[in-house]
C-alpha cells in the first residue's frame, strides 16, 4: 500500500520529469506540506529524488557511475559543518574564491554571512546552488560537459575559465589525506579544475574531515605541499602532522 510519503515522492518525481530541479520551498507548497517534512521524507530512506543544496533533483544514482555526490552528501556532517565554520571564517570582503565540488563545499558557502560581498567560481551544481542562494555573491559557473554521478562540469577545448581569473583564495576539497599519497579524490575527471585552481590561487586550502585521514583514494590531487593550509574539525596523527610541519602546510582545526 502506497502510504502518504510514497505519494510525496512520487509528485516530486513526477515533476522532475517536467523540470530539471524543484526548490525546496516549491516543493512544500506544491505538495501543501512543510520543507521539515520533505526533508524527512527524502532522509527516510532511498528514493528516486534526492536533495541537493536546498534542490530536489532526480536521483543520480539511476546513472552510472562509481561515486555519487548523493550518497556522500549525509556522511560526517557534524565534522563537515565543523571545519566549514574555519573555512568561511577566511573569507573576506570582495574576495574571489574558488570552490571545489564535493559535499563538504556547500556547508562552507551555507557558512558564509549572507551580506558579505565576493565573488565565487565553481565547477560542481551542488555548489552552484548552494552559491546561488547568497544575496552578496556573483557566481561565475564553470561550464561543459555534466558529469552527473559527482554533479561537476568539465570544458570542451582548450579554453578554461580560470585562465582569466586569479582567485584571493581556493578551497579544495579530498576524499583522502595520506602520508605517502598526499591529497586524493574519487574522480580522475576532477583533477583537472582541482589543478587549474591550485595554480591560479593565491592561497590554497585544502579541506578534509578527520575520517578522511590515512585514506588514499583512486584520483590522486598531489603533494601535501601544494597547499598552504588544511582545515579539519581535529587534528591530524602524529605522523602526518610531521609531514604536513615539514611541508609548511598551516593546520587549522577547532
Amino acid at each position: 500500500m502506497e502510504t502518504r510519503r510514497d505519494e510525496r515522492v512520487n509528485k516530486l518525481a513526477q515533476a522532475l520529469k517536467r523540470i530539471d530541479k524543484i526548490h525546496l520551498k516549491d516543493a512544500a507548497q506544491l505538495l501543501g506540506v512543510s520543507e521539515m517534512t520533505i526533508r524527512r521524507d527524502l532522509n527516510e530512506q532511498p528514493s528516486a529524488v534526492v536533495l541537493l543544496g536546498g534542490y530536489i533533483v532526480s536521483d543520480p544514482r539511476n546513472s552510472h557511475g562509481h561515486y555519487f555526490v548523493s550518497d556522500q552528501q549525509s556522511q560526517n556532517v557534524g565534522k563537515k559543518q565543523q571545519l566549514a565554520q574555519l573555512a568561511a571564517a577566511l573569507i573576506n570582503a570582495n574576495d574571489t574564491v574558488f570552490f571545489d565540488c564535493g559535499t563538504t563545499i556547500p556547508y562552507v558557502i551555507d557558512a558564509i554571512d549572507d551580506q558579505l560581498p565576493f565573488t565565487a567560481i565553481c565547477c560542481a551544481m551542488n555548489t552552484f546552488l548552494a552559491l546561488k542562494e547568497k544575496p552578496g555573491c556573483h557566481v561565475i559557473l564553470s561550464g561543459g560537459e555534466f558529469h552527473p554521478d559527482n554533479a561537476i562540469f568539465t570544458p570542451l577545448g582548450q579554453n578554461h575559465v580560470l585562465d582569466e581569473l586569479c582567485p584571493s583564495l581556493a578551497f579544495i576539497s579530498a576524499a583522502g589525506i595520506d602520508l605517502n599519497q598526499g591529497a586524493t579524490c574519487y574522480n580522475i575527471n576532477e583533477l583537472q579544475m582541482k589543478h587549474h585552481a591550485l595554480q591560479r590561487a593565491q592561497r590554497k586550502i585544502l579541506l578534509a574531515d578527520s575520517s578522511k585521514f590515512g585514506k588514499v583514494l583512486p584520483a590522486r590531487i598531489g603533494e601535501l605541499d601544494l597547499f598552504d593550509t588544511l582545515i579539519s574539525d581535529s587534528a591530524p596523527p602524529k605522523a602526518l602532522a610531521q609531514k604536513l610541519k615539514q611541508a609548511e602546510v598551516q593546520v587549522i582545526t577547532l
